[in-house]
């Protein structure tokens, strides 16, 4: 997998970040730092001008989710976690996040994961 991810920057309130393949646009919580991210919206917009979304969600996040619907009764009593377009990551932070979108675009699964909303 190629790390060709250069350092991002905030153009607020979204934090962008520029490769050779995308420029991504994530939607942090005011003032959460940014390698301990875990649950995030992103829009990608390709070379080709085609954007696409998801939300990228850490595997420890999900099951906090899932432990406090099992609390509330929510979604079953948290049987269950959906999104339209999740993205679950096994490490936190948008450096990693952004690693994982580099390796779908270079795999040529980002369009089978990924929703476009540019259509």
């Amino acid at each position: 997998m190629s790390s060709s991810t250069q350092p991002g920057h905030w153009d607020e309130p979204w934090y962008r970040v520029r490769t050779e393949h995308f420029e991504a646009s994530f939607l942090p919580n005011a003032g959460e730092d940014l390698e301990s991210v875990d649950n995030v919206d992103v829009f990608v917009d390709l070379k080709d001008g085609s954007r696409w979304s998801a939300t990228i969600i850490t595997l420890e996040q999900v099951g906090i989710i899932m432990a406090r619907w099992a609390e509330s009764g929510e979604v079953l009593g948290g049987r269950y976690f959906w999104c339209s377009d999740g993205l679950i990551v096994r490490d936190p932070g948008i450096s990693s996040m952004t690693q994982v979108l580099t390796g779908l675009i270079e795999s040529d699964e980002f369009t089978q994961i990924l929703q476009r909303i540019d259509v």
